[in-house]
């Protein structure tokens, strides 16, 4: 029997990527997935195929600097289902540039989606998690939780938030609710399309020739999640082969 079968599994940024390969794959074990992003035609495009997979998805739009919006979709989940298992904080952005080239906006955007985001997650699932004495916080951050590297300090530093967020939390919440830190090494995405930066652009598209499918990742978090309810996978961190650093 999967351990995933019947969970309820909230996942932010849901509309490509990692959070896309996520819904599908839990589906496709038998979670119910509560699916959340900002451009809600990708989830109904994405909620329809996984229905007709013999899937079980619901979706509503979600901006997770919005506190109210990540509530009301935690909300949304319990109403339809009765309870959370899981939500995974998977919404991202990834602006890269020097901070020379002082793109103060698109250092707010970091911090507001990739920190705050996470945060408001945290605080829109963990009372009802308390409540039920069980549940499980899956953070997606990146290998830039660990090292920092030219044009990408500020996105280095908000995910190193997210590594730090997540370590703290595991060690307050008991062993009730599980927590859990996901780190991607280069990953097909659509995140590197919001590098305005014209050198940083040349760096990425070099350095993700060798990228892993987004379906990978996906695969880490079902694992952290479908583990027995008294082992708690604290920290995966996954890359391409070839990326050595």
């Amino acid at each position: 029997m999967s351990e995933i079968k019947g969970k309820v599994v909230v996942i932010t940024g849901t509309s490509s990527g990692i959070g896309e390969a996520t819904a599908k794959l839990l589906a496709s074990r038998g979670a119910h997935v509560v699916m959340g992003a900002r451009r809600v035609e990708r989830l109904e495009t994405l909620a329809s195929l996984i229905e007709a997979e013999g899937g079980s998805a619901i979706y509503q739009q979600l901006d997770v600097t919005h506190i109210d919006q990540m509530q009301g979709i935690v909300r949304l989940a319990q109403r339809r289902f009765g309870h959370v298992d899981v939500i995974v904080n998977n919404a991202g952005v990834m602006p890269l540039s020097p901070l020379e080239a002082l793109k103060i906006d698109e250092w707010n955007r970091m911090i507001d989606v990739n920190i705050r985001g996470v945060l408001h997650g945290i605080a829109a699932a963990l009372p009802l998690m308390k409540e039920q004495q069980s549940g499980h916080i899956v953070n997606v951050a990146s290998i830039g939780a660990y090292a920092v590297t030219p044009t990408a300090a500020v996105y280095c530093a908000t995910k190193y938030a997210v590594r730090a967020i997540t370590e703290g939390l595991r060690q307050e919440v008991g062993s009730d609710i599980r927590v859990t830190l996901i780190s991607p090494g280069v990953t097909e995405s659509e995140l590197a399309e919001s590098i305005s930066d014209d050198e940083a652009r040349e760096l990425m598209q070099t350095y993700r020739r060798d990228a892993l499918p987004a379906s990978a990742i996906a695969r880490a978090i079902a694992y952290a999640i479908e583990q027995p309810a008294d082992v708690d996978v604290n920290e995966l961190v996954v890359r391409p082969a070839a990326q050595l650093t």
